[in-house]
């Protein structure tokens, strides 16, 4: 196996694009001599934008694509309809195997359709999941669905735990990770159809460790190393998990800027205070990988700057060099071949 992980990047998608996903690549080659980066998008505006920068030539290389989805676009179109645009050329050389992973900061609908349209899904897998980390007192947390399957099923679910806990394990080094559902309440019989029905088969499951219900509150004291829900749930909880953490940032500064006796007390705190708004910065943690596809497919935010586009693709070592793919086929296979006994 190739100690090279190529990367597909999408250089058009985004809020920032091209600027920051052009930056956020010669960022990442800087950082590391292992990694080589396919940007796709119009050529003539990507050379002019790497002509700002220095950087090892041999580990950027441009893919012409002409065309570009648009995050208003109905997806399914989109990606049927522009077979030249940057997400789609980019997904394709996953498909082929030119590519170890795709990249995106651009339309969420269009990557989670060419996801499963041209990259395709782990035989057995039947929903995949994003999957972003967010910061906790504790460390990280792999939220499970956050935005990929707003009407699932019990048996989606279950799967999601399953696959979490071994992104965990593998790629954060968590051993046997605690695996939580969210939920109103702490009881058993607490929650919605969906949860009622989920909860014992996750209890059932011996090969995740399973801790019960968790609630919203509790998710950023780390109250599980997995935190499972559907979709609509999950994209909820990290929406509002960015919105008061900007908002409470920004409280915080106004605070210290009332007085003279603030400003001078916010001058001692920056330092310390700045170094812990940094463990509770998810761009360091890189993008949202859709676990359960044959290739690697990781979607950052749409507002996504240069250091999460960086961070996204170093991301995508790790998944290769842990073998995420196959030991989720593996997992997959097991429970199949026991379901058949």
């Amino acid at each position: 196996m190739s100690d090279i992980t190529k990367v597909a990047l999408d250089a058009m998608g985004g809020d920032n694009a091209p600027g920051e996903i052009v930056k956020g690549a010669v960022e990442a080659v800087q950082k590391r001599k292992d990694i080589r980066i396919l940007l796709t998008g119009r050529e003539e505006v990507l050379k002019k934008e790497l002509a700002s920068y220095t950087y090892p030539a041999d580990q950027i290389q441009i893919v012409n694509a002409t065309e570009v989805i648009e995050t208003a676009e109905p997806p399914v179109k989109a990606i049927r309809g522009k077979k030249d645009s940057s997400i789609v050329v980019a997904m394709k050389m996953v498909k082929r195997g030119e590519a170890d992973a795709f990249v995106s900061a651009g339309s969420t609908g269009a990557v989670l359709v060419g996801g499963q349209v041209l990259v395709g899904r782990i035989k057995g897998v039947e929903r995949p999941p994003l999957a972003p980390l967010i910061p906790t007192m504790k460390g990280v947390s792999l939220l499970i669905d956050c935005g990929a399957n707003v009407d699932a099923r019990p048996s989606h679910l279950v799967q999601f735990a399953k696959m979490g806990s071994i992104y965990m394990e593998s790629v954060l080094g968590k051993k046997n990770p605690t695996v939580g559902i969210v939920n109103i309440g702490a009881e058993e019989e607490k929650g919605n159809a969906l949860v009622k029905e989920t909860f014992p088969m996750l209890k059932a499951c011996s090969d995740i460790n399973f801790i019960g219900s968790v609630e919203a509150r509790d998710i950023p004291y780390g109250a599980a190393d997995v935190i499972v829900c559907e979709a609509f749930v999950g994209n909820v909880i990290l929406k509002l998990y960015e919105g008061v953490g900007g908002a409470l940032i920004k409280k915080v500064k106004s605070g210290m800027m009332t007085s003279l006796r603030s400003k001078i007390g916010g001058l001692l705190v920056k330092p310390a205070l700045k170094e812990t708004m940094k463990d509770f910065d998810a761009s360091q943690y890189g993008g949202a990988p859709l676990l359960g596809l044959t290739g690697l497919v990781v979607k950052t935010h749409g507002s996504s700057t240069s250091t999460e586009v960086c961070n996204s693709i170093i991301q995508c070592v790790t998944f290769k060099e842990q073998k995420i793919n196959e030991k989720i086929k593996a997992a997959i296979q097991k429970t199949q071949e026991e379901k058949n006994d």
